[in-house]
């Protein structure tokens, strides 16, 4: 009775597992394809489920005799989704980016319309009472727009630069500024309107000295904004360590007295010039050799024993499959034990295997290319004169000679596993730019041959990338010997660990020079 029960949850078991395949398949299927921006530069993005592919042709090497511009579009649900949800974001930080404009531009205007506000309101209000202004007023004058026109370009030069990011908190100093300069513009008008404005103060020179005390001051807070907010973080005091989190790219940087959030901000901007560009597709090789491993074991029921089900009836099948599940399971974990002894030899012929073949790869690609540029020459511009027939200009030429190089090029890509980092119209374009500026061919394939930063790749790898700030305490809290925070956006994090740099003891100590005196040892067996 046990070896019909077997069979029938060996049958069901296969059923589920058709049906898994079956729902699988429908969603390797959905594939979103998106039009290639030709201002950008950059490889077309293809976005799905489970089984994303990009939408690249993936044999261009093979197929580069023409290029066409046709595409077509579509869009999932998901995608819809994404876009909605993007464009909420989106709003809200827009609302907030011009909401701190606008009052810094209300607080900007305040500032500088108060001075002269000062001087106008006792012309306007008692002219007949006022007294004459000497030359010493006059010269005051003179003071006060000079010094107005220098606040207005130091405040422009130090407030209204473009935002380089969006913060998750109001930067403290900067908040702290503002509203000092609010309090104390209020303190002044409050002066101002009792002790001028009530007694309609008649010493107008007076007026115009109290004027030119205000701009001062402003000018001074001026110059403790620059030391808050550029001054002060010049001095390094910590090291910090950034390492990626999917494969373990790390640099250290030193940085000064910093919030969390704008130490944040200081180590993505160094990020995208300095860490190499994250590629997936090479983490994608110890899961692959796992599911090698596993789905080169199969478990074979030679003795037919199952664990007994108690009666008949419904549940007799699902205890039975479970049972069989059980069984595999431990021997496929006892099989994965017994192979794990040998599995660092194939690692390490696997890895001897991809270096040589990167070598050929690359070997290849280096003749095919000084081939390819043997095959054009710049023009001088006596030759330019006769008008030959078969002139290019860069963009022409560079499509002439790029099939010749396009195959060792896209085996190479594949064999490196940076395919999806290089479109075929991204590199006719820096072929383009290598022959206009008259570039060997080594200098044109060093961005191939070497991984460089983020920023050398195309826009949609790091353009509006949303980064999430995860720290243990708060954001405008500065930072400290041991402080710990996480960068991460949709693929992959950067852990940061902060130490401060020790405090550095140095003593002196003195050498005459005309100690420097020396002999020479001989011993028996020298010889001189």
């Amino acid at each position: 009775m046990q070896a019909p029960a077997a069979m029938e949850a060996a049958d069901e078991v296969l059923q589920v597992l058709d049906v898994c395949e079956a729902i699988e398949e429908t969603r390797e299927v959905i594939v979103t394809t998106i039009e290639e921006d030709p201002i950008r530069n950059s490889p077309p993005v293809a976005s799905c489920g489970a089984g994303t592919k990009p939408s690249q042709d993936d044999n261009w090497g093979e197929t580069t005799t023409a290029v066409t511009g046709t595409s077509e579009h579509s869009l999932s649900q998901e995608d819809v989704v994404r876009i909605t949800k993007d464009l909420e974001e989106s709003v809200g930080l827009d609302c907030r980016r011009y909401l701190g404009l606008a009052l810094a531009v209300v607080l900007g205007l305040l500032v500088f319309l108060t001075p002269l506000a000062f001087l106008a309101l006792p012309h306007l209000l008692w002219p007949e009472k006022l007294q004459s202004c000497g030359t010493a007023c006059e010269g005051l004058f003179i003071s006060v727009a000079f010094k107005l026109l220098i606040l207005l370009l130091a405040v422009w030069a130090l407030f209204f630069r473009p935002p380089r990011a969006g913060l998750p908190r109001v930067f403290v100093f900067r908040a702290l500024l503002a509203v000092l300069v609010l309090l104390f513009v209020a303190s002044y008008w409050l002066f101002y309107g009792v002790r001028i404005l009530d007694s309609q103060d008649e010493n107008y020179q007076g007026i115009v000295q109290y004027a030119v005390s205000l701009v001062d001051a402003l000018l001074f807070i001026h110059y403790l904004a620059i030391v808050l907010l550029e001054l002060r973080q010049l001095q390094p005091c910590f090291s910090v360590c950034v390492a990626r989190s999917t494969d373990g790219e790390a640099r250290h940087y030193n940085l000064g007295q910093l919030s969390i959030q704008r130490a944040a901000l200081a180590i993505l901007e160094r990020y995208y010039c300095d860490f190499p560009v994250h590629n997936p597709a090479l983490l994608s090789a110890s899961k692959s050799r796992a599911a090698k491993h596993l789905a080169g074991l199969k478990v074979y029921n030679v003795d037919g024993e199952f664990p007994e089900a108690p009666a008949e009836g419904p549940g007799n099948n699902a205890a039975a499959a479970a049972g069989m599940v059980q069984s595999q399971s431990r021997a496929m974990i006892a099989a994965t034990a017994r192979r794990r002894d040998t599995s660092h030899n194939e690692l390490y012929y696997e890895e001897a295997e991809h270096e040589r073949r990167v070598r050929k790869r690359k070997s290849r690609l280096v003749v095919a290319v000084e081939e390819a540029f043997t095959h054009i020459k710049r023009m001088q511009e006596e030759e330019q004169k006769k008008a030959p027939g078969d002139v290019m200009d860069p963009r022409e030429a560079a499509q002439a000679i790029f099939p010749s190089m396009a195959r060792a090029l896209q085996k190479y890509l594949r064999t490196t596993k940076q395919q999806h980092c290089h479109s075929m119209e991204s590199i006719q374009q820096h072929l383009a730019f290598c022959i206009t500026n008259n570039m060997t061919p080594k200098a044109f394939l060093e961005c191939y041959l070497t991984p460089g930063p983020t920023l050398q790749y195309g826009r949609d790898h790091w353009l509006a990338r949303k980064w999430t700030l995860i720290s243990e305490a708060s954001v405008t809290s500065g930072l400290k010997d041991g402080s710990t925070f996480a960068l991460r956006c949709l693929d992959f994090g950067l852990v940061v660990t902060t130490k401060r740099i020790p405090y550095i003891q140095m003593s002196e100590e003195y050498i005459d020079p005309k100690s420097h005196k020396f002999v020479l040892r001989l011993q028996s067996e020298t010889s001189v």
